[in-house]
């Protein structure tokens, strides 16, 4: 018989392994009173090894397990009370550090336009990751203007042209076979005429260095005023990408690092090494394929995730963009006058998958990451999208006012979402008690008193 838990199935979430693996390591030195230099040692050998494990530069690993041991040895520390809370937070600064400290903020020129190059070898995401640069400054009412600057590959300006006209953004291209410094000039022309602010540069690419492609970069750089070159590389490839990064740099000297696919990333050696290789440090993330899956790179909040402490800004963040203030303060009263129904249940579904993949917030609630309960468990998309059918299947009578639903009613509702009898009965379940734990609830806080035992929500087995 099918369940409706929120965690059927937890995908790993960025840096999965190597979170794993270091609180396995802080967590045998909680366990302990004191600490000697020996069992610190040996606690910070283990990180060694995790760290190289995790494809994190040789040299990296050598430099920051030598801070953190200068740091962390030593008699106010080792006496102190709560010796090992000391140690990890040791060493979430250092991480911290390490991803690049503070968060790299993208530059915009005192005199519109803000140019932007965005380079990248092909298959890293440079053309996709150019359409979502240009997404996330129209979102902030900017007028962003894309130039399809790869005029080696005509699929390369079909692509832009499509992402351009999919999220609503200008693309600017004089078709293949042209220079790129004549592309680049018409553009800026263009941008000048039709009041743009940003315009981003997708640049030529290659399968690999080489002199060509790294010559045309520094002519097309040299001939317009650029603001930021932007290096466009995945995080999948651990050392490759941090290699990469290096001979961009050495040539063209960028501004900063894209990395992509960090949502699939569960070691993060490139991460971990880009910033203290290159010197460059990382501005954006890729956390989805989808179009608004780009987001700012915060080391302190990375490092947090990292260690099991979640990330509890970013997942306010998320909410503040998803939730309306003013729903949110109708919904709180419902839930105080018990009088949340099931369209207020359908609506509350729909703001929630707003936010992402749940695996992704649930790994910035802190501690809830590395649950034992939670840890072979993932998070099945389609069956929030099952209860969802279910719910829209209803007339909005229906939601309003359960207790109508009779046995025919049911069996409707289940071949209209492609569901079953049973399917229909368990949500109906699970909501009859969630009502009642609301109530519950409500008179709880009236009393000051609070309720021991918390009932299944739906969704949850």
């Amino acid at each position: 018989m099918r369940e409706y838990p929120w965690l059927l199935r937890l995908h790993y979430y960025m840096f999965e392994s190597l979170s794993d693996k270091l609180q396995n390591v802080f967590q045998k030195l909680r366990s302990r009173g004191g600490l000697t230099e020996q069992e610190v040692n040996d606690a910070l050998r283990e990180v060694r090894l995790v760290l190289l494990e995790a494809d994190v530069n040789y040299k990296v690993v050598k430099d920051f397990v030598g801070r953190v041991k200068e740091r962390a040895i030593g008699e106010d520390i080792l006496k102190g009370l709560n010796p090992a809370q000391q140690v990890i937070k040791i060493v979430n600064e250092e991480l911290v550090g390490l991803l690049g400290g503070e968060q790299a903020k993208l530059k915009v020129s005192d005199r519109p336009p803000t140019v932007m190059m965005v380079a990248g070898l092909h298959g890293a995401g440079k053309t996709t990751n150019v359409a979502k640069l240009a997404l996330m400054y129209k979102k902030q009412g900017k007028r962003p203007l894309l130039v399809a600057g790869d005029v080696y590959r005509p699929a390369a300006i079909m692509q832009l042209r499509t992402l351009g006209e999919q999220i609503g953004v200008d693309v600017f291209d004089i078709g293949d076979k042209q220079d790129a410094v004549a592309v680049a000039g018409a553009a800026m022309h263009h941008a000048r005429s039709n009041g743009n602010d940003f315009v981003l540069i997708d640049v030529a690419g290659r399968l690999h260095i080489d002199e060509e492609m790294m010559s045309e970069l520094k002519r097309l750089r040299s001939s317009i005023d650029v603001t930021e070159v932007l290096l466009v590389v995945d995080a999948m490839t651990g050392q490759d990408a941090v290699n990469v990064a290096q001979q961009f740099n050495e040539a063209l000297e960028i501004d900063g690092v894209i990395m992509t696919k960090m949502d699939g990333d569960a070691r993060g050696g490139a991460a971990l090494s880009i910033k203290a290789v290159t010197g460059k440090p990382i501005k954006l993330i890729g956390t989805s394929e989808k179009m608004d899956g780009l987001e700012p790179f915060y080391p302190d909040r990375m490092a947090s995730r990292i260690l099991g402490m979640g990330d509890v800004l970013s997942l306010i963040e998320k909410a503040q963009e998803s939730f309306d203030e003013d729903q949110a303060r109708a919904m709180e009263k419902k839930f105080r006058e018990n009088k949340f129904d099931l369209n207020d249940y359908l609506e509350q579904i729909q703001q929630m998958r707003k936010m992402g993949p749940l695996d992704q917030i649930l790994g910035m609630i802190p501690g809830l990451g590395n649950m034992s309960k939670l840890k072979d468990a993932k998070i099945d998309e389609t069956e929030f999208k099952r209860v969802e059918a279910i719910l829209r299947s209803m007339t909005r009578d229906e939601r309003s006012d359960p207790t109508i639903l009779n046995g025919s009613r049911r069996r409707r509702i289940a071949n209209g979402s492609g569901t079953s009898v049973q399917d229909v009965n368990r949500l109906m379940n699970q909501f009859s008690e969630m009502k009642k734990m609301i109530r519950v609830m409500s008179g709880a806080e009236e009393s000051g008193k609070r309720r021991k035992k918390m009932p299944n929500f739906p969704f949850m087995g």
